[in-house]
């Protein structure tokens, strides 16, 4: 019989992983909006460094956005081990009363 599901053993409410990812994603787009600000005001390696991750940036928003939520470990379920059957010869054989 299985075991009932455990209350820790859940993952997050679809709500829940929703807004985490739309929380990460405007992290890093407001990351991505001070980039392209600091590259209007910074001069030389620096502007073009910055420009460079305002490019870069959207796609590893996504990315790091629609991640699979927290990582725990899974619990693996124990392994089944079938019994082994022994079928002998005898058992092939037809018995001497109904041999034709």
């Amino acid at each position: 019989m299985a075991e009932p599901q455990s209350v820790t053993n859940l993952s997050a409410s679809p709500e829940d992983e929703r807004r985490s990812r739309m929380i990460r994603y405007s992290i890093a787009m407001a990351v991505r909006m001070v980039c392209i600000v600091l590259a209007f005001v910074v001069q030389g390696w620096l502007m073009w460094v910055c420009f460079a991750l305002a490019i870069v940036l959207p796609y590893w928003a996504v990315v790091i956005a629609n991640n699979q939520g927290e990582s725990k470990p899974k619990t693996r379920a124990s392994e089944v081990v079938a019994p082994r059957l022994a079928i002998s010869a005898e058992a092939f054989t037809i018995p001497e009363e109904k041999r034709p």
